[in-house]
């Protein structure tokens, strides 16, 4: 009998370091899974944003073009962004084409700093309000889209979820930059 209680005893211990082997893998891969999803989530609040922008410069510049037929540069570049934005399809090109639109934004802005008279229309300023509260809510979901992606790499970076990722092909995420030269001003001549 001792034999016997001794083996069962070993066959139980292994068993119990195998189950919490497996359920520290189940939890590690649910937990990375998880964390992806949650980026990809994030990442959809930002082109949220994105799309609430866009649906409020036409407005906007329509409001506008009226009394500023001469500075169709600016709209032409707005329009350009709109463009690259409706077409970009990865993550990257989209970042990219919303802070081509912000740049464009911006000089959009300056022409109205020079335009006293449009900032009188009601119109005009409401969409304006309304376009600086946009430009606020981007900026935070893009904050908390590198928060997730920060977590997520994280994750995945650490021992011992590092081997578990490496072998389910979880790969680092890239937090969103601004593109070369969105911290200058936009300069607008005349």
């Amino acid at each position: 009998m001792k034999g016997r209680t001794g083996c069962l005893i070993v066959i139980g211990a292994v068993a119990l370091v195998a189950l919490i082997i497996g359920i520290s893998l189940w939890s590690g891969y649910n937990s990375l899974v998880t964390k992806s999803q949650a980026i990809d989530g994030q990442w959809s609040q930002v082109e949220t944003q994105y799309q609430r922008r866009y649906d409020l410069i036409p407005n906007l510049v329509n409001s506008v073009k009226g009394i500023m037929a001469q500075e169709r540069e600016v709209f032409d570049q707005i329009s350009e962004a709109r463009t690259r934005y409706a077409g970009a399809t990865t993550t990257d090109e989209k970042a990219v084409a919303g802070t081509e639109m912000e740049v464009a934004l911006g000089r959009l802005l300056v022409v109205m700093e020079n335009y006293p008279q449009l900032r009188s229309i009601e119109a005009v300023t409401q969409l304006m309000d309304e376009l600086a509260g946009t430009e606020n809510r981007i900026s935070v979901e893009r904050r908390r889209y590198n928060e997730a992606v920060l977590a997520y790499n994280t994750s995945i970076k650490r021992f011992p979820t590092n081997i578990l990722a490496s072998v389910f092909n979880f790969d680092t995420r890239e937090n969103f930059k601004s593109v070369s030269g969105a911290d200058q001003p936009p300069k607008v001549e005349f």
